[in-house]
């Protein structure tokens, strides 16, 4: 398998198994670089199950991942973030007692190369290098308007304030493909708008291709380029927001049978 050239992640035919229950089954798709392409489908659709797959968290059953060109079969869990895949979680994943501030450096890990003596000294090339990732996490506490929060104790914060510091800490470590598992799950309209800007921020100024589970089906409406519907670990639907939310199969998924939702439009 070979992906296109303005393709950054490819995946072929992947499915997974776990005992007798077949989570994925033969889903195919390709993530083109510098656009928002979103997941979508009811609970338990698999959609968090390809996230895992990417985060090679799982290791497909059959099938095969390509990023950039390399199959992905291969790479350890650890080294993924070095790759330039980035990650946020459903349920927030940070450290609660320390600042917003260190949780953000924490995600410049991936790109420190100096040492364990010359940080033990802090030698030229450990203050040099603490130095450009303090600029880099600056830059990012500038984009999402976190200057407010930056030695604030996470613990402390807000829950809509909190996933924009899980976000700002993925951003840190320069992802060419961020991946965003539910971001709008717990915010209220006001936050959700805001998460909204900032998707179209990550994508149209740093460049980053996004690769997006959600619910919110405003959210996905507004920020994506591209969507696919997925029901009981199979593919049903690929395309726009509008062509995929106007697909019957999406529909029912959803809504229960056309016929049904066809009676409610009727009666109401």
């Amino acid at each position: 398998m070979s992906a296109e050239p303005d393709v950054l992640l490819s995946a072929r035919e992947i499915s997974v198994r776990f005992g007798g229950v077949l989570a994925v089954n033969q889903v195919s798709f390709d993530v083109r670089r510098g656009e928002v392409f979103t997941l979508i489908g009811p609970n338990g659709a698999g959609k968090t199950t390809v996230f895992n797959l990417i985060s090679r968290i799982y290791v497909p059953s059959t099938g095969e991942i390509e990023f950039e060109g390399r199959q992905f079969s291969q790479v350890a869990p650890h080294e993924v973030a070095k790759l330039g895949i980035a990650r946020t979680f459903q349920n927030i994943e940070l450290f609660e007692h320390a600042t917003v501030l260190q949780n953000l450096l924490i995600g410049r890990h991936t790109h420190r190369q100096t040492g364990l003596w010359s940080d033990l000294f802090f030698t030229a090339k450990t203050r040099r290098a603490e130095l450009a990732a303090r600029e880099k996490v600056e830059q990012v506490i500038d984009l999402l308007d976190l200057q407010h929060h930056r030695e604030s104790l996470v613990a402390g914060l807000p829950y809509g304030v909190r996933k924009v510091v899980e976000l700002a800490r993925a951003l840190c470590t320069e992802p060419k493909l961020l991946l965003l598992d539910e971001p709008s799950s717990g915010l209220n309209t006001e936050e959700t708008d805001d998460m909204v800007f900032w998707i179209r921020d990550i994508q149209h100024e740093l460049g980053v291709t996004v690769l997006m589970v959600e619910h919110d089906m405003g959210l996905v409406s507004k920020v994506s380029d591209r969507v696919l519907a997925m029901n009981q670990g199979e593919m049903l639907a690929l395309g726009t927001p509008a062509e995929v939310q106007a697909h019957p199969g999406v529909i029912e998924a959803y809504l229960g049978s056309v016929d049904e939702v066809s009676s409610l439009r009727r009666a109401a």
